[in-house]
């Protein structure tokens, strides 16, 4: 999944999103996630929806 489409489920935008993400940036990471990336793996996609309470 894209960080826009990850985004849109939120309800925000792709900078909001980030910056929501920025408390777990370590653990993000860790999972693979690089700075640039525009799609990201699963298990990334999980770990930000489950942190920040974003229906899939």
């Amino acid at each position: 999944m894209s960080k826009s489409e990850l985004a849109q489920r939120a309800g925000v935008s792709v900078n909001t999103l980030m910056n929501w993400c920025k408390p777990f940036s370590k653990e993000l990471q860790a999972m693979g996630l690089q700075r640039n990336q525009k799609v990201m793996p699963p298990r990334v996609v999980m770990f930000i929806a489950e942190k920040l309470c974003i229906d899939l």
